[in-house]
């Protein structure tokens, strides 16, 4: 994250010192500049890090401080003071102050002083990230799958990831485009930066500008408090760009200039501000036919489409519908707090057949709703909903009219047979090995086959015993 250094010092000499050392990198150094408004200035400035004269501070100081230590942003604060006693110090120290300088200490010894600040700021900064991914960490092999067209998405997934490219990535609704976002950041050279999501269709136009690039004080009605955008907060990691096809073309034009230059000017500033990210954009549009209707524009689609990604829809790689029955389950137990310990064997024929236009999103909704209302311990086909019932209740697995799944379109009776085997291997040797633990001789035994072949089959299938560990 590019940190804000918040300078109100009311001394020339020390500003351009301090601007000519730490301006630049991950650091934003913001002087205030003139008396009568400076406290309110600092106030409203957002900054991360404040180094003020004790002389700006408003009666009753300890007030002062203590607005400060609970601003939004809660900036550690660094005081510069006039007296030398160490009564002074003291009481600063006790009234809420960082750090606590004589105003006089010399400028190297200030310069250092605002550095071991910065340098504990980024500390703080990583470990809130780490804590975030220790709670969701998305990674690539989430996509791991025994279908082909799947198996080609991930290895061009893999070979991209490690880059600096910039990224589109497409595909319907609910297919996990940010869920792949997140795990491509992780998987890069970026992975200790943070990451910043941002839908662009859910805010209203004159709000997604602010919220993309900030605004500073008094830039329009309301903005009582400068605010940081999105690419500054995401500066030194990843910024996700949802619903790319939604934004307005007003916004296309200073998008385009930003992944040209990589700087951005707040809504109400003058200065522009460099950005160091990486930028990975997402649509479920046709983005092609936008350009064509005149709903995008051709430079910027140009720009976002150098490395494109589609991730296949789940209709297309229903064999993997088992593996990921198994997958949601075990994380939804926690979740809805009761121990469902599977589906049966109409209900799974179900999901198998279902066309899922939400996909893998409504695959969890979907579950998750079958454990709330199942009596049994099972989720039966009756706990489904009644779209997903009457695929089966009505004979319709080959549809009305006779006509096959759509992943048999063009497939050999044999071919289908084989896919047919696998995922029936998928399904028995997932619960095998989540009832051993991930112990491959003991599922093994339980399936009555070799280790060494099980071992085969389960790298043929995309199955780790890594993750049946800790289920």
């Amino acid at each position: 994250m590019l940190m804000r250094l918040v300078l109100a010092v009311q001394n020339r000499k020390v500003q351009r010192y301090v601007m000519a050392n730490l301006e630049g990198g991950d650091v934003q150094v913001r002087p205030v500049e003139g008396k009568r408004q400076a406290w309110e200035r600092v106030v409203r400035s957002c900054g991360d890090i404040v180094v003020i004269h004790r002389s700006l501070i408003p009666k009753p100081e300890e007030a002062g401080i203590s607005l400060l230590n609970n601003l939004p942003e809660k900036p550690t604060t660094v005081i510069l003071h006039e007296s030398d006693t160490p009564e002074a110090y003291a009481g600063l120290v006790a009234q809420g102050a960082d750090v606590v300088l004589h105003a006089d200490v010399g400028l190297d010894k200030l310069l250092e002083a605002i550095e071991g600040v910065l340098e504990s700021r980024r500390q703080l900064n990583r470990g809130d990230q780490l804590d975030r991914r220790g709670r969701i960490r998305p990674v690539i092999t989430d996509f791991t799958s025994a279908n082909h067209e799947m198996r080609l998405f991930v290895d061009e997934v893999l070979q991209v990831a490690s880059s600096d490219s910039l990224l589109l990535i497409l595909g319907e609704t609910g297919v996990g485009k940010e869920h792949l976002a997140r795990a491509i950041h992780a998987e890069s050279l970026r992975s200790s930066g943070p990451f910043v999501s941002v839908n662009t269709a859910a805010l209203p136009d004159n709000l997604l500008e602010s919220e993309l690039f900030g605004h500073e004080q008094g830039a329009f009605t309301g903005a009582v408090r400068a605010r940081r955008g999105a690419f500054e907060l995401a500066h030194g990691g990843t910024i996700f760009l949802d619903e790319i096809g939604e934004m307005p073309l007003q916004l296309q034009a200073k998008l385009l200039r930003v992944l040209q230059d990589f700087e951005i000017v707040p809504l109400g500033g003058e200065r522009p501000i460099w950005v160091d990210v990486r930028v990975i954009a997402a649509t479920n549009r046709d983005l092609e036919e936008a350009v064509r209707e005149g709903h995008f524009r051709k430079d910027l689609y140009y720009r976002l489409s150098v490395v494109s990604l589609t991730i296949p829809p789940l209709r297309r790689r229903r064999e993997d519908i088992p593996g990921l029955v198994i997958k949601f389950m075990d994380i939804l137990r926690k979740r809805v707090g009761r121990d469902i310990r599977g589906v049966s064997g109409g209900a799974l024929d179900a999901l198998c057949q279902y066309g899922w236009p939400g996909n893998v999103r409504e695959l969890m909704n979907v579950l998750e709703r079958g454990m709330l209302l199942c009596r049994t311990g099972m989720i039966e086909l009756e706990d489904l909903p009644m779209t997903l019932r009457s695929v089966v209740t009505s004979g319709a697995f080959f549809g009305e009219e006779g006509a096959i799944p759509a992943s048999w379109e063009g497939k050999t009776l044999g071919e289908v047979k084989q896919e047919v085997l696998e995922q029936v291997e998928r399904l028995y040797l997932s619960a095998a090995l989540k009832k051993t633990r991930g112990r491959v001789g003991e599922a093994a035994t339980l399936a009555g086959v070799h280790p060494r072949g099980l071992y085969g089959t389960m790298k043929r299938l995309g199955l780790k015993k890594e993750a049946f560990k800790k289920v």
